[in-house]
């Protein structure tokens, strides 16, 4: 996380400036050009009330919807209370940045293509966490020469936090039935960052739906994880399953990831708003060791000091060799029965590993199934 010289976890320790209102509202203004000069798409300041939101996020995690993310629940309300993260807090700075990648294969083609591994387009370059925890430290920093004392910390998927209630209320998009966020503008292929601020700056007007009658998005899901509009249950989610979950992937779910090694965009790729989306200009979200189109067996062949190597600086890299085997193992079930998929498979089930010997019994068990 990142943090100013003026502050620490508590802003409360920081004095509040004392500024008028239309000293407040030219600062705001120069925030935002601040943000836009700094390569940020969008950017917006919300209040702190999330009530409604919370009361939702509760009955999701009454649900038990967060699977393995026992995190989501052990922060409590912290994530929906800005001001007890983070006591002081009275405004939020939230920032958009696009990663659709430039030059990538297109995903209908990659996904059309069982051999070939599907990797979520956010994930093709490098990680994007701190790209944009540097340029929010950057934009905390220009504002210190404008006001200080101030107190500020700024997030980037590095707390719990509400980021897209919070983006929606600071006028980024609202969040559309897959619940991601979108703009009418830019569609969703962006990253949201997050400044806590003790400045009591004038608050952009929410974002109102746009979804109207459309439900492209349920259906698309392979997994059905969209249970119903504006509801998601991650525990059937590919990114879930992909990312956060540690263990077995469910058998039932194996079969629908097809190719879906690292991440799934189906939601986002059939969203109608994304006509509008924006190639993003950074090269460092441009797809990395051919990632946008590789062949399964060949991301199957590496090696651990590989995988770790070419996956330096990649969000990828935090799901370990294990799990990235384990995917590939999955994907590789999914595959025509080639002669190279074949032998991934042969060389998986006499892994060192219990959980991808799992999972490659699985996929060469389906192969056996197919060619009966």
């Amino acid at each position: 996380m990142a943090h100013g010289p003026y502050t620490d976890r508590n802003m409360e320790h920081t004095a509040t400036p004392s500024l008028s209102a239309d000293e407040l509202k030219s600062l705001a203004q120069q925030i935002k050009a601040m943000a836009l000069s700094l390569g940020f798409s969008a950017v917006g300041i919300a209040g702190i009330d999330l009530a409604d939101d919370e009361q939702r996020l509760l009955a999701w995690l009454d649900q038990g919807r967060h699977g393995q993310m026992e995190w989501m629940a052990r922060h409590g309300t912290q994530r929906t209370r800005p001001a007890t993260l983070v006591p002081g807090t009275v405004r939020v700075i939230s920032v958009r940045l696009d990663y659709w990648p430039k030059g990538a294969k297109p995903a209908d083609e990659v996904l059309a293509a069982p051999a070939l591994a599907y990797v979520s387009r956010y994930a093709l370059g490098r990680d994007y966490h701190r790209l944009m925890r540097n340029r929010l430290q950057r934009l905390a920093e220009q504002i210190q020469h404008q006001v200080s004392p101030l107190g500020f910390r700024a997030f980037v998927d590095s707390a719990p936090v509400m980021e897209k209630p919070l983006a929606r209320n600071a006028g980024l998009g609202w969040q559309g039935k897959h619940t991601n966020l979108i703009d009418s503008q830019h569609g969703s292929w962006f990253f949201l960052g997050e400044l806590y601020i003790n400045l009591a700056l004038p608050v952009d007007t929410p974002s109102s739906a746009h979804c109207g009658s459309c439900t492209a998005c349920l259906p698309a899901c392979p997994t059905k994880a969209i249970t119903a509009p504006f509801e998601l249950d991650a525990r059937r989610c590919i990114s879930y399953l992909t990312i956060e979950l540690k263990g077995s992937i469910p058998e039932e779910f194996r079969a629908p990831m097809g190719n879906r090694i690292y991440g799934c965009d189906d939601c986002q790729l059939v969203c109608p708003w994304n006509k509008f989306a924006k190639v993003s200009q950074e090269q460092g979200f441009e797809p990395r060791h051919g990632l946008d189109s590789a062949q399964l067996s060949a991301l199957f062949a590496w090696t651990e000091q590989e995988f770790l190597e070419r996956f330096s600086g990649s969000p990828i890299r935090r799901i370990g060799y294990e799990r990235w085997q384990r995917n590939l193992s999955v994907a590789l079930g999914n595959a025509p029965s080639t002669p190279d998929v074949l032998q991934s498979l042969s060389l998986g089930v006499n892994s060192a590993s219990a959980l991808v010997r799992e999972h490659a019994q699985w996929a060469l068990a389906s192969h056996q199934a197919r060619n009966l």
